[in-house]
């Protein structure tokens, strides 16, 4: 029972895991385990100690978030540099193959399409050739 250790220490209280100590009051009560955070008529935050005397709940959430956000960003940003580089890998390794394939298919398509102009030009100007008869 932790309410046995309030106006001690708060170390003698914190020796018991389930017990929160309130500093302002000076009371050691049981941590409310139905709820992360302790209610403010329990305790305040900035007076609340659990675990540890030397860190009250507002700095241990605050802490906690920014610890928490830096690892997500670091994530984030590791995933991302990870997804770049293999994209960069996979163009390097396949772009030029792939890059020379559609310029020699592009220039198959112009020479074709050039002979198909040269062969109606070609007939065209028979075609006025035999009809002046200068063929």
């Amino acid at each position: 029972d932790c309410h046995q250790y309030t106006n001690r220490t708060c170390e003698e209280c914190l020796k018991n895991v389930t017990c929160l100590w309130c500093a302002s009051s000076g009371r050691c009560v049981d941590y409310p385990i139905r709820r992360v955070l302790p209610p403010a008529d329990l305790c305040d935050l900035r007076s609340a100690r659990w675990g540890v005397c030397w860190v009250n709940f507002e700095a241990l959430i605050i802490a906690m978030s920014v610890v928490g956000g830096t690892i997500l960003i670091m994530l984030g940003v590791c995933c991302c540099c990870c997804c770049c580089k293999k994209k960069s890998k996979k163009q390097v390794s396949e772009g030029p193959d792939k890059d020379d394939e559609r310029a020699a298919r592009e220039r198959e398509r112009r020479r074709v399409r050039q002979e198909e102009r040269r062969a109606e030009m070609k007939s065209r100007h028979d075609e006025i050739r035999r009809k002046y008869g200068t063929v």
